[in-house]
């Protein structure tokens, strides 16, 4: 028997609601959990479903550098942050496989059209409370793969600057803080944990 299925075996959906339908869909899910002891609990549980996405850490290797974005996130924002966070280039899949979505992500958000895409992991990026699994990918760019100025879709209220960063100065930036963003954060250790850039 797989995990899944043994799993699926001590879950027994009671009642959903859906809270919200207007960006994505927030449901109320009110559920029977069997715990180890043998007993069955209820539990309520509000999931936000907004689907997966892809993220990319592009890297240069001659240069030693690294293409991340700058963006307003609201969500930030009212969390105490100024909202401008510095990420690797991101994206919901929007009924595309991982890898299409991650190099038309990249082309709107950075200009660069990029032919070697590597998936490297998957991870829940916050299980308690949102569905998305992201799907991370690296490549490498090079000068002439530059097409456009990206910045993202301006009526998708996008508006990212591009920057190209030494990975050594972005890898400081995470340690002051200057980078928040979890997925950026994981993909750069990643770069320098594999050497990537050697």
């Amino acid at each position: 028997m797989s995990n899944t299925t043994a799993t699926r075996e001590r879950v027994r959906i009671q009642r959903v609601e859906v809270l919200s339908d207007d960006w994505y869909v927030l449901r109320k899910t009110t559920f029977d959990y069997l715990r180890r002891d043998g007993s069955w609990q209820t539990l309520s549980r509000e999931t936000y479903d907004r689907g997966n996405g892809a993220v990319i850490l592009l890297y240069n290797r001659s240069r030693r550098t690294v293409i991340l974005t700058r963006q307003f996130r609201f969500p930030a924002f009212v969390n105490g942050h100024d909202g401008m966070l510095i990420e690797a280039c991101a994206g919901l899949l929007d009924q595309d496989d991982a890898e299409t979505c991650i190099r038309r992500e990249t082309e709107e958000e950075t200009g660069y059209r990029i032919d070697n895409v590597r998936k490297v992991f998957e991870a829940f990026m916050s299980p308690g409370s949102v569905t998305e699994k992201l799907f991370f990918f690296v490549g490498e760019y090079h000068p002439r793969d530059k097409v456009g100025d990206g910045g993202g879709v301006e009526e998708d209220g996008e508006e990212l600057e591009v920057l190209e960063l030494p990975l050594q100065q972005a890898l400081a930036m995470v340690d002051c803080g200057d980078i928040a963003d979890g997925k950026t954060i994981m993909l750069l250790q990643y770069a320098q944990l594999h050497r990537l850039l050697d």
